[in-house]
């Protein structure tokens, strides 16, 4: 009896050890590595779709669950050298993706492909390229796709892995940051076919998804220290390489310039929304709160095949990467969603609001007392 009773202990031990092995090789539903990942075709017999471009905040129209299998997604980026009002009296002339800072997000499925046509106009005075970090080869794509002036190109990446990726210029030598702080960079995301995960494995959901990209830029200045008014795109890439070797801002904006989304052009939102923020910083670490808020879900590095972790007040983004973290609005009223280094949010500017209408919810927060005397 004692020998047949050790016998079963032994057997339930066995098949526990078998059930953590069994489950540990399904991990994300997906028994193959990522090392030992195979793929097969180029794009060339896929169905093309065309992807119309928005200006961020906002994202192009998608569907957040893939309903008819890979496709090739025609994305074209029209490269625009401008002059822009980063701050008031502070301007830069910016190289931007269809003229706008940050430029416009790329919305795929994991496996889709994006064929991007990228046109530099004769107006223009630079060489221009794209890399793709969530492209694989080539660079991201730079080495195939720099345009001189009166150029386009044309390339095609297959997207193998889930989340949201940095894109920006990167022509070679000290070109590369001067052209990134000059405004030249934006994010893609790539949605697992199923849609999102939350922290148990279940389909989550959003209602809106908004992309918030800080900017650090480096205006060059005069011998008495104010910022230089500069007539030229020529003239600002000579005196941006110098610039940035300071390693100190002269601005640290959300969106492009100073107030971009704050006021009228808030975000906005309603109490029991899930709102998407996607988050990228292109050239400095950056940490993003929500005053009032929290991360529900976030995945670190912005990677979707990864468990998001949950209940997060503040949420890192390395510079050259980004972040994706959900929240559901629980009471209404004017948020804050900035950068937590507290001086470079109320300072410089790195900071936007969201609005959010709806009933409050006396659960959450109940005020006791208004401010009076003290007694």
């Amino acid at each position: 009896m004692n020998h047949s009773k050790f016998q079963f202990k032994e057997l339930k031990i066995l098949l526990l050890f078998a059930l953590i092995l069994f489950t540990a090789s399904c991990k994300n539903g997906n028994s193959t590595s990522v090392l030992d990942q195979k793929f097969t075709g180029d794009g060339d017999d896929l169905p093309k779709v065309t992807q119309e471009m928005v200006a961020p905040p906002m994202l192009p129209k998608f569907d957040e669950i893939d309903k008819d299998g890979p496709k090739v997604v025609q994305v074209t980026f029209t490269v625009e050298e401008k002059k822009i009002e980063v701050a008031p009296g502070d301007s830069i002339w910016a190289f931007t993706y269809n003229g706008t800072v940050p430029g416009p997000m790329i919305v795929v499925h994991q496996n889709d492909f994006v064929e991007l046509t990228l046109k530099n106009p004769a107006t223009n005075t630079q060489t221009h390229n794209i890399d793709f970090h969530a492209a694989t080869g080539e660079m991201g794509g730079g080495e195939i796709s720099l345009v001189n002036p009166g150029q386009q190109v044309k390339f095609r990446f297959r997207c193998i892995r889930a989340g949201v990726f940095v894109y920006h210029c990167a022509p070679g030598g000290l070109m590369v940051p001067a052209h990134v702080v000059s405004g030249m960079n934006g994010a893609i995301m790539v949605l697992p076919r199923e849609g999102l995960k939350d922290e148990n494995g279940n389909a989550v959901k959003f209602d809106k998804a908004y992309y918030i990209a800080e900017q650090d830029y480096y205006l060059p200045k005069d011998k008495d220290g104010k910022i230089e008014n500069i007539a030229t795109p020529q003239q600002s890439i000579r005196e941006i390489e110098e610039s940035i070797k300071t390693l100190m801002p002269t601005n640290i904006v959300f969106n492009g310039h100073e107030g971009a989304l704050l006021g009228k052009n808030a975000l906005t939102a309603n109490v029991g929304e899930n709102v998407l923020f996607i988050t990228s910083s292109a050239n400095r670490d950056t940490r993003i709160h929500l005053i009032g808020g929290h991360a529900d879900l976030y995945w670190p590095g912005g990677k979707f095949a990864n468990k998001p972790d949950i209940d997060y007040e503040t949420w890192s983004v390395p510079g050259g990467s980004a972040a994706a973290a959900l929240y559901k609005f629980r009471e209404p009223g004017t948020y804050l969603l900035l950068n937590h280094n507290l001086i470079e949010a109320f300072a410089f500017g790195a900071m936007a609001q969201v609005k959010v209408t709806g009933t409050w919810d006396s659960t959450l927060m109940k005020q006791i007392q208004k401010p009076s005397a003290i007694q």
